[in-house]
């Protein structure tokens, strides 16, 4: 085994109700490592969380932690601790006693007790808040007083279930830069689970993307971003146009009844495949210098840029640009070599990728609630 992998999954299955959350699972986790499972509702990341705590056992498979077999360790025993959505803290006591509660278990004495205590309160931004009730604070220090109590043990590893999920948008966003400054200076390994894109792109040096109980791809964000490898990733991490398309030859590639110049090879000749092509990849251009025309169907200012969507031979495209366009306006769209991702084929083509239905209103819609999870 590799000496640095702290966790490995081998094969884990799982089932509720006869229904297959889990289906032969492997993963390995690093010692120190941020790892984020991202997917949406029911995909099986909670599930996986709960296993590698031992709050519930793989029907088929096995769990390693430092190369030993743990599939039957109690949650106590295992060198791991939670940090849940709902914080959980206890109401009657303060910030000090509620990070001092795993301590005074184990009999800690008292002055280790309290310089450990002083310790994990100045690392979450809390010193000065030891007496204060924990009633009375606010979401996100309540947070805080959670991810400290989680630490103070020095557990090897932290499990952190939607941490930031009942935080407003600005408080999320400052936990995030907290959370993997938290991480970077405890060199705890951190096994994040999210359904936000943004967030486990900000704050991974891992990203796990899962879906009907599959990991679908395992990479860094940039690569994740970047190379996606099915139609299901494309989607999910941030927006994509995915459109249908043909392997002419290697560099070769057709689509929109167009042939382009690309960076991909190794397809065979005629090959159907999915093409992807972020919004933001696109540059809008005068009719006569595109590689294709189209016409503006509807425009969204979003502060630093415009959110257009574009009629392009009855396919809807998303483009992200800084220059106005109006609404009911023919436009030339210009795509470089490099801006062009081919893939595979598989069970997620046809899916997604096309923006005729699309509107603010239908993506809130569709972000999964904490109930819905599995």
């Amino acid at each position: 085994m590799n000496k640095d992998i702290l966790i490995q999954l081998r094969g884990i299955s799982k089932s509720f109700d006869g229904e297959t959350i889990l289906d032969n699972v492997s993963l390995d986790i690093h010692d120190k490592e941020f790892i984020t499972l991202l997917g949406p509702s029911g995909c099986g990341k909670t599930t996986t969380l709960r296993i590698i705590g031992g709050f519930e056992t793989p029907d088929n498979g096995e769990v390693f932690f430092d190369g030993k077999k743990i599939n039957d360790l109690p949650p106590h025993k295992r060198l791991v601790n939670t940090v849940f959505q709902k914080y959980a803290l206890f109401p009657h006591l303060n910030v000090y006693e509620n990070v001092a509660f795993g301590l005074r278990l184990k009999k800690t004495p008292k002055e280790e007790l309290d310089q450990k205590v002083k310790e994990m309160l100045r690392l979450v931004n809390l010193s000065g808040f030891e007496k204060r009730h924990v009633t009375t604070l606010s979401g996100g220090q309540q947070q805080r007083v959670a991810i400290a109590r989680a630490l103070v043990n020095h557990p090897r590893v932290l499990l952190l279930d939607e941490p930031l999920g009942a935080l407003d948008l600005k408080l999320r966003k400052d936990m995030q830069g907290e959370l993997k400054k938290i991480q970077r200076q405890t060199g705890i390994t951190f096994i994040y689970v999210t359904h936000d894109q943004e967030e486990a792109l900000s704050m991974s040096d891992t990203v796990v993307v899962m879906a009907n109980g599959h990991i679908q791809q395992i990479g860094t964000p940039v690569d994740i971003y970047n190379e996606p490898v099915n139609a299901f990733v494309a989607d999910f991490i941030g927006e994509s146009n995915i459109i249908d398309g043909v392997m002419l030859a290697d560099l070769k590639v057709k689509f929109a009844r167009h042939t382009f110049t690309c960076v991909d090879k190794g397809f065979a000749p005629g090959e159907a495949v999915d093409i992807v092509i972020r919004p933001e990849d696109v540059d809008v251009v005068p009719v006569n210098s595109g590689n294709l025309n189209g016409v503006v169907s509807s425009v969204t200012f979003k502060g630093d840029y415009y959110e257009i969507i574009v009629d392009v031979d009855g396919f809807k495209w998303m483009l992200e640009t800084s220059d106005f366009v109006a609404e009911g306006e023919t436009i030339g769209l210009y795509i470089e070599p490099d801006a062009i991702h081919v893939m595979k084929k598989s069970e997620f083509s046809g899916m997604f990728g096309d923006y005729s239905t699309f509107s603010d209103e239908m993506e809130h819609l569709s972000d999964p609630t904490e109930e819905d999870e599995e």
